[in-house]
Protein backbone atom coordinates (compact mmCIF):
# COMPACT_ATOMS: atom_id res chain seq x y z
CA UNK A 1 0.00 0.00 0.00
CA UNK A 2 1.28 3.21 -0.98
CA UNK A 3 0.14 6.63 1.07
CA UNK A 4 -0.71 9.90 -0.86
CA UNK A 5 -1.39 13.32 0.89
CA UNK A 6 -3.30 16.33 -1.63
CA UNK A 7 -4.71 19.39 -1.14
CA UNK A 8 -8.08 20.32 -2.90
CA UNK A 9 -9.63 23.54 -2.79
CA UNK A 10 -12.68 22.65 -3.08
CA UNK A 11 -12.52 19.98 -0.46
CA UNK A 12 -13.77 22.31 2.97
CA UNK A 13 -17.38 21.81 1.84
CA UNK A 14 -19.27 19.62 1.91
CA UNK A 15 -20.65 19.05 -1.48
CA UNK A 16 -17.36 18.55 -3.18
CA UNK A 17 -16.34 16.75 -0.48
CA UNK A 18 -19.00 14.07 -1.63
CA UNK A 19 -18.46 14.22 -5.15
CA UNK A 20 -14.47 13.65 -3.79
CA UNK A 21 -15.20 10.79 -2.02
CA UNK A 22 -17.60 9.34 -4.78
CA UNK A 23 -14.73 9.61 -7.59
CA UNK A 24 -12.48 7.79 -4.91
CA UNK A 25 -14.53 4.85 -3.58
CA UNK A 26 -14.87 4.40 -7.09
CA UNK A 27 -11.78 3.80 -7.89
CA UNK A 28 -10.14 -0.24 -7.98
CA UNK A 29 -7.11 -0.03 -5.69
CA UNK A 30 -8.24 2.83 -3.61
CA UNK A 31 -8.16 1.31 -0.12
CA UNK A 32 -8.76 5.27 1.97
CA UNK A 33 -9.30 8.35 1.69
CA UNK A 34 -9.67 10.84 4.76
CA UNK A 35 -10.72 14.55 4.16
CA UNK A 36 -9.57 17.37 6.69
CA UNK A 37 -12.41 19.88 6.28
CA UNK A 38 -10.26 22.75 7.54
CA UNK A 39 -7.83 22.96 5.11
CA UNK A 40 -8.38 20.63 2.39
CA UNK A 41 -6.05 17.97 2.56
CA UNK A 42 -6.99 14.74 1.66
CA UNK A 43 -5.07 11.63 2.41
CA UNK A 44 -5.02 8.95 0.18
CA UNK A 45 -3.78 5.04 0.58
CA UNK A 46 -3.97 3.04 -2.35
CA UNK A 47 -2.69 -0.26 -3.76
CA UNK A 48 -0.38 0.87 -6.23
CA UNK A 49 -0.28 -2.99 -8.12
CA UNK A 50 -3.63 -2.01 -9.04
CA UNK A 51 -4.02 1.76 -9.25
CA UNK A 52 -1.30 4.84 -10.51
CA UNK A 53 -0.91 7.94 -8.38
CA UNK A 54 -1.34 9.75 -11.66
CA UNK A 55 -4.48 8.18 -12.45
CA UNK A 56 -5.79 8.98 -9.32
CA UNK A 57 -4.66 12.61 -9.79
CA UNK A 58 -6.03 13.11 -12.88
CA UNK A 59 -9.39 11.67 -11.98
CA UNK A 60 -9.87 14.16 -9.69
CA UNK A 61 -9.08 17.06 -12.38
CA UNK A 62 -11.32 16.01 -14.60
CA UNK A 63 -14.02 16.25 -12.01
CA UNK A 64 -13.19 19.83 -11.85
CA UNK A 65 -11.41 19.72 -8.77
CA UNK A 66 -8.55 21.63 -8.11
CA UNK A 67 -5.11 20.49 -6.88
CA UNK A 68 -2.85 22.75 -5.18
Amino acid sequence: MEDMTVYIKEATKEKPIQTLEEILIGMNGVERALVDIEDGEVKITYNENEIAQDHILNRIKNHGLHIQ
